[in-house]
């Protein structure tokens, strides 16, 4: 049986409307892929606590997120079985910076599905397109 892991993914959005996309390095898996920034929760962390920390270590900044998830994914890989928390948020403190990722990039709404996006991030891609 395969493994369910809780996933957190921040929708940054800055002050022109365009939303931080992070591209996957080579050495992680769907690498070279699309992908919110965020990472696992971990055991007794709520998800909008893992999704600070975790920002904080991949992008070297801080963020404070929406009080409700935007969207709830969840998504069978060949391994593992990710459920995808992605929540709104925005930079309080310093500027992203990839620590993990290979690019960082910042697109408008709808441009957002010209990049190859990871499995598991398109339902919060589609439902961003079609927001407004």
């Amino acid at each position: 049986m395969k493994k369910l892991v809780k996933v957190v993914a921040a929708i940054i959005e800055n002050e022109l409307g365009e939303i931080l996309c992070a591209l996957r390095s080579p050495k992680m898996s769907t690498a070279n892929m699309w992908e919110f920034p965020g990472g696992k929760v971990e055991f007794n962390e709520d998800i909008y606590t893992a999704l600070k920390r975790e920002i904080d270590e991949e992008l070297d900044c801080k963020i404070e997120t929406s009080k409700k998830v935007f969207n709830d994914n969840t998504h069978e890989y060949e391994t593992v079985i990710i459920n995808l928390l992605s929540i709104k948020c925005k930079v309080v403190e310093g500027s992203p910076t990839p620590r993990e990722h290979s690019k960082l990039i910042w697109l408008k709404r709808e441009n957002l599905d010209s990049l190859k996006w990871a499995p598991a991030d398109i339902p919060a891609v589609r439902q961003l397109i079609h927001e407004k």
